[in-house]
Formats: structure tokens, C-alpha cells, sequence
């Protein structure tokens, strides 16, 4: 058990409370984040106190920058510093690319790119004077891919976005012994899966695969890797 503190953004999603949960096997101290759902928060840090872990819940709206640094200040006042942080949230719509309005943009870019974007800038300058950190955001399994998404084409922008963050912010970080990198998970199972889809073997796969690379980046095991995404998604697409 390692004496360090984890935030985990969006930590009441489907992906988020594996990973909170895979964390705390690892941490002592967890910080679990939501926006609307207190009582499934509330919930978490019961089940990761019952195992003798240290947790506390905290409220923030993370795409006002203005909630990104309350949520960070309240951590570190909490816990007395962040070592970990994990960025998930992330909204993702399903409409024709000719038929988006203005506020579609707007939602999908704050909660996938903006949010992780003012997080990780308020939790530097800590992880910095400790000369120790590890950031880790959650993209999509074709971030990569530069190609047609007609369907989800804001948050394939977004989530391109967030890849060119989390290198950019790598090698800024590098020499302070930050490591930065991403998770991209494919078709997951009990999360949205386009109706009517027919699936071969091997293309989906478990929050739990996905949670285990995130424990993974986070660790100290990790320490040479940084600006790198792991791509978890079976022969999805492939």
C-alpha cells in the first residue's frame, strides 16, 4: 500500500468507479469527484472505507476553470497534497455532424477537453514542488486515427485535442518527474453499445482492463513512460 493520493475526475461513471476501485487496492488515500450523482460518490467512499482506505467525495462542475481549481485546493486541503491524478469525465452525443448546434460544441469540448485541461494545470504546481506526479486522461480507442466520425465528430475532436495535451504537457513535464499519458478504451461492456451490433470475440472488453492500465500509468512501475496511449481495446475497428 502506498502512501499517495489519488483524485479520480467523473469517478461515479461507468469507467470511473473501476478505476476507483482498482486504485484503492493500490493507495491509501482516494479522492472521488462527481458532478450530480452524490449518493452513488457517497456509496464509493463507503465500500473503499470499509477496506480501510482513506476516502473523501467532493462536488465540482470541472468546465468552469473556476471548479477545477475549488475541486483541486479542496483535495490538497483534504489530504495535504495530490500525487495521482485521473481525468474521466467526458459526455459523449450521438448526432449527425451537419446537425450540431452550438451547444452540442460547447458541452462535448468542456467535459472531454477543457475540464482535464484546467485540472491538470491546478494540480501541477504541487506535483512539481514534490518533483513526483502522474496524470493520466481517458481518450478513445481511434484517437489516433484521423479520419471520418460523422457521428461523434465533437468528441473525436475533443479527445484529438486531449492526445496533443497530454504530449504537449509530457515533455513540458518530464524534467520535474511528472509523467503524463492517456487510456483509450474501446467497446466496453455495460457501457453504450450501438444497437443492433453484432460482436466477434475479443472486441470488447471489461472496465476492469481498462482501470488496470489506468493503475498501471499511475504507478511507479510506469516511471519511463510518458506522452504514450494505450489503446484497450481488443480487435475492435482493427
Amino acid at each position: 500500500m502506498t502512501a499517495r493520493v489519488a483524485l479520480i475526475t467523473g469517478a461515479t461513471g461507468h469507467l470511473g468507479q473501476g478505476v476507483v476501485k482498482r486504485l484503492s487496492r493500490d493507495y491509501s488515500q482516494l479522492a472521488i469527484h462527481y458532478y450530480r450523482n452524490e449518493s452513488l460518490a457517497r456509496s464509493l467512499k463507503e465500500q473503499i472505507e470499509s477496506e480501510e482506505r482513506q476516502a473523501a467525495v467532493f462536488q465540482a462542475d470541472l468546465t468552469q476553470e473556476s471548479g477545477a481549481e475549488k475541486l483541486i485546493k479542496e483535495v490538497i486541503a483534504e489530504f495535504g497534497q495530490l500525487d495521482i491524478l485521473v481525468n474521466m469525465p467526458g459526455a459523449i452525443r450521438n448526432k449527425p455532424w451537419d446537425e450540431l448546434t452550438q451547444s452540442d460544441w460547447e458541452d462535448i469540448i468542456r467535459s472531454n477537453l477543457e475540464s482535464s485541461y484546467f485540472c491538470l494545470k491546478h494540480a501541477l504546481p504541487g506535483m512539481r514542488a514534490r518533483k513526483w506526479g502522474r496524470i493520466i486522461n481517458i481518450g478513445f480507442h481511434l484517437v489516433e486515427h484521423l479520419g471520418s466520425f460523422p457521428g461523434v465528430t465533437p468528441y473525436a475532436v475533443a479527445k484529438t485535442g486531449l492526445l496533443i495535451l497530454t504530449r504537449t504537457a509530457a515533455v513540458a513535464e518530464i524534467a520535474n518527474n511528472i509523467t503524463v499519458n492517456m487510456v483509450s478504451p474501446g467497446l466496453i461492456e455495460g457501457g453504450d453499445l450501438p444497437v443492433g451490433l453484432k460482436l466477434r470475440p475479443g472486441q470488447i472488453g471489461k472496465v476492469e482492463d481498462v482501470a488496470e492500465a489506468v493503475a498501471f500509468l499511475a504507478s511507479d512501475r510506469a516511471g519511463a513512460m510518458t506522452g504514450a496511449n494505450l489503446i484497450v481495446a481488443g480487435t475492435w475497428k482493427m
